[in-house]
């Protein structure tokens, strides 16, 4: 990794929905991952172009991204290419594999819960909400304010997002829990309810669009938009599951069902999606469109 660090990198917040910002860099994780060069920027317009972002939009939303640090901008004659800058792209790479990854299996667990202790003074409250939201992706929830607890968060992206976000008081432990009870219980710390109905929304709202998908009925175009769309709801469900152990679980947990969807969805429409991306790109730079690719949940360029 170069000099940058993920504390030099300001990310988007991410959401779903038309966020121009939060799109870009969908759209370099997804199909912009196998090469150092740069995208001009009138294609990158053009992309956002099929979610409905107007050029005014668009062009703002990469500005932003150049000034948060995340785009490096060069100039060649008149027209300005962009590329993600490696610390990004390293973070990126990150949540992409948290995102596929999800519920790929059912976990082993040792037992031993992380717990992540921390104080962040009053006047940082930018901190605080980073770091919440951050530890809430990897699986922790807050069992107090600043003790959050998971059965299976990574140790080093753990430590990493601490340091990352500037956290100077932290502790994290891995240990058994041998009493709870109240609001101590970690367990207490999910709504399990809220959990299993998401996934049953994420299967009732996909089911349509997985029959289209397997009936051969999405062209490129939607299949760029619709690829993108189900991978972002998908995110957010990694945000708010921690994939408890499934002997904590009620019987019929939907996770499983609802990755299927997932997983059919976004690689069967992969190759679609490359197209449409390939026959945008290939408007400003044939040459380059050569080099648009798409991933699978399985990690395999392509």
């Amino acid at each position: 990794m170069n000099a940058q660090t993920l504390a030099d990198i300001d990310l988007p917040r991410s959401q779903t929905g038309a966020n121009p910002q939060h799109l870009i860099l969908g759209l370099f994780t997804d199909y912009w991952f196998a090469t150092d060069d740069s995208l001009p920027s009138a294609a990158l317009v053009a992309l956002l172009g099929d979610f409905g972002i107007t050029p005014v939009s668009a062009r703002a939303a990469i500005g932003r991204l150049a000034r948060r640090g995340v785009l490096d901008a060069r100039k060649e004659g008149r027209r300005t290419f962009y590329r993600m800058m490696p610390g990004a792209a390293r973070a990126l790479e990150q949540t992409q594999r948290r995102v596929v990854d999800f519920g790929a299996a059912d976990r082993p667990w040792d037992g031993l819960w992380t717990t992540v202790v921390f104080s962040v003074p009053d006047d940082q409250r930018e901190v605080r909400h980073a770091i919440r939201r951050r530890l809430g992706f990897l699986g922790y929830a807050a069992v107090y304010d600043g003790v959050w607890m998971s059965p299976h968060a990574d140790h080093e992206q753990t430590v990493e997002i601490l340091q990352s976000v500037g956290v100077r008081s932290a502790t994290v432990l891995r240990s058994t829990l041998t009493h709870a009870q109240g609001d101590g219980d970690p367990l207490g710390a999910w709504d399990l309810d809220a959990i299993q109905a998401a996934y049953q929304d994420f299967i009732t709202e996909y089911t349509h669009l997985l029959a289209r998908v397997t009936g051969g009925q999405v062209g490129s175009a939607e299949a760029l938009v619709a690829r993108t769309t189900v991978k972002d709801v998908w995110r957010e469900m990694v945000g708010i599951d921690p994939e408890l152990p499934a002997n904590l679980l009620p019987d019929g947990w939907p996770a499983r069902a609802a990755r299927a969807v997932f997983v059919q969805i976004y690689d069967t429409l992969g190759p679609l999606a490359e197209v449409r991306v390939r026959q945008l790109l290939a408007e400003h730079d044939p040459e380059l469109a050569a080099q648009v690719g798409h991933r699978t949940t399985t990690h395999t360029p392509t």
